[in-house]
């Protein structure tokens, strides 16, 4: 009896131990479950991205809210580029991360691999989206995507490109009225209504439902791609008659002429004509009166994060594809060139961890976005195939550490009719986007690929492809406004560093385009 009392007060003594252990472990859970549920979600992300809005000629002035709410409230870079100075191959750059020479975009057109089937098959499948859908992102899109987006050959706007849960797509090119959507892959008309139709204004809207409906517990991405400032510049009703007085900057390379630069800068008549003078006023004016309804935009979507209690959890970008020209060099109006006009791009960024009041010098390239964006979310960048890298060091170096790159490429093919433009019969075949006072903005031979680099010299070095196998060197310290072609006079040994260097950069794929320590 005795022994099996001992028995059993043995068995209950060594109950109270594992009863102990098991109380511990339950409150050892309770308080991870507790501590988890605590944890913030990855933060939210938002880009709007604006199409052909340059900064060099003054294109952010009339953003003066969105400078106050994203550049006040976080970073302003200095020194941010496109890749390519050209809507579809810069935006397929964006969603990428990637050269054009990886990704395969040439330029707007079709042929250009514009939206191509080859492009669907190809690199839109390892489009940042894709990454953030898996990273549990609630993904939205709205305006325009790419230039030949939604047309018949690449899949009308039935087709919805991976990653997007909510898709709000212009079909082709930038409008304001008159346009249709893919919405979630249905065709959605619009007609020239303000109220209901003009672009920037739906899709703002539309992305306020989005934060309205979406789920709380998880992270959301948001982009916006604007008509603004691109043509045919449509103001709104009440923005109509703003910047009445203004007109194109004339100092800097406006209206000089192209003498030491490429084919196609040499044949601009010099001085413009007036009727040049008075369209390309007209169009920069126009310009910055559809950039207040973006302005105002901005100034939407901050406040509903605001109420939502999002805001502080939010990375917001503005930016654009691409710079743009008006009367630089006698240019009237477009992108596509290879100088600080059409190149630089506005870049402001507000977000956690980011110190308010910020100017950055560091050079950030529009393959930078996307890793960012990743970066951001979580991922291990290691896993993905980009040639970009992320600036969220730069922004925010408390949370990331990084370098600048030292130097980086530009690069574009040029587009042009193999019959000569009714415009400007004069200068053959191979011509584009020409003007009635025949100056044409593009041609085949408008091809080329250039470093530039700020940090041991401030010099651009570009060699295009044409029969003249012709070079552009520009001293960006003395000559600001690339007035001078200096290649015949600059150090011999330093034309063949930047050529090896460009040599390297044009065939760079992922890792080797930002192992730039040679």
């Amino acid at each position: 009896m005795a022994s099996s009392e001992a028995r059993t007060g043995q068995k209950k003594r060594q109950r109270t131990p594992n009863g102990g252990v098991r109380a511990a472990l339950f409150l050892a859970l309770f308080t991870c479950t507790l501590r988890c549920s605590e944890c913030k979600k990855p933060s939210n992300i938002v880009l709007i991205l604006a199409d052909d809005q340059d900064v060099y000629l003054g294109g952010m002035t009339p953003m003066k809210k969105t400078k106050v709410l994203i550049g006040d409230a976080g970073a302003t870079f200095s020194n941010a580029f496109t890749a390519t100075p050209l809507c579809c191959p810069s935006r397929s750059s964006i969603l990428t991360g990637q050269y054009p020479h990886n990704h395969a975009v040439r330029n707007n057109s079709l042929d250009g691999n514009c939206s191509s089937p080859l492009w669907q098959k190809g690199p839109e499948t390892t489009a940042f989206p894709v990454y953030l859908s898996k990273q549990q992102y609630q993904t939205f899109y709205a305006g325009k995507y790419l230039n030949q987006y939604g047309k018949k050959e690449t899949g009308n706007v039935g087709y919805v490109p991976p990653g997007w849960d909510q898709w709000h797509a212009l079909m082709g090119n930038s409008q304001y009225y008159n346009y249709t959507l893919s919405v979630n892959g249905k065709e959605e008309k619009h007609g020239d209504n303000y109220e209901k139709d003009y672009l920037t204004d739906l899709i703002l809207n539309r992305s306020l439902h989005f934060l309205d409906d979406r789920s709380p517990q998880r992270p959301f991405f948001i982009m916006l791609s604007p008509p603004a400032p691109h043509s045919p510049w449509t103001a709104a009703p009440q923005y109509e008659k703003n910047f009445a007085d203004v007109k194109a900057p004339r100092d800097g390379s406006f209206d000089k002429p192209g003498k030491d630069k490429h084919w196609l800068l040499r044949q601009p008549s010099n001085p413009m004509p007036s009727t040049s003078l008075n369209f390309l006023d007209s169009a920069y004016r126009k310009r910055w009166q559809t950039l207040l309804s973006v302005d105002d935009m901005v100034e939407a979507l901050v406040k509903k994060l605001e109420e939502l209690k999002e805001l502080n959890n939010t990375y917001i970008f503005y930016t654009s594809d691409n710079g743009y020209h008006t009367g630089q060099f006698s240019l009237p109006i477009d992108k596509r060139q290879l100088y600080e006009f059409d190149i630089r791009i506005p870049l402001m960024v507000r977000g956690p961890g980011i110190k308010p009041k910020q100017t950055l010098l560091a050079p950030v390239l529009n393959i930078d976005l996307a890793p960012t964006f990743l970066d951001i979310s979580g991922l291990n960048l290691s896993f993905v195939n980009m040639d970009g890298q992320s600036f969220l060091s730069q922004m925010a170096p408390e949370l990331r550490n990084g370098t600048a790159r030292p130097y980086f490429l530009v690069e574009y093919t040029g587009e042009g009719h193999l019959d000569p433009d009714p415009a400007c019969p004069k200068l053959g075949p191979g011509v584009s986007q020409c003007f009635p006072d025949c100056v044409c903005e593009d041609a085949y031979n408008n091809t080329y690929a250039c470093v530039r680099t700020l940090v041991e010299h401030n010099l651009q070095y570009c060699e295009f492809a044409d029969s003249e196998s012709f070079v552009e060197v520009y001293n960006l310290t003395s000559d600001p406004h690339q007035l001078e072609n200096i290649v015949k006079k600059v150090d011999p040994t330093l034309l063949q560093a930047m050529n090896q260097r460009l040599i390297k950069l044009q065939s760079c794929e992922g890792d080797s385009c930002r192992d730039t320590k040679k």
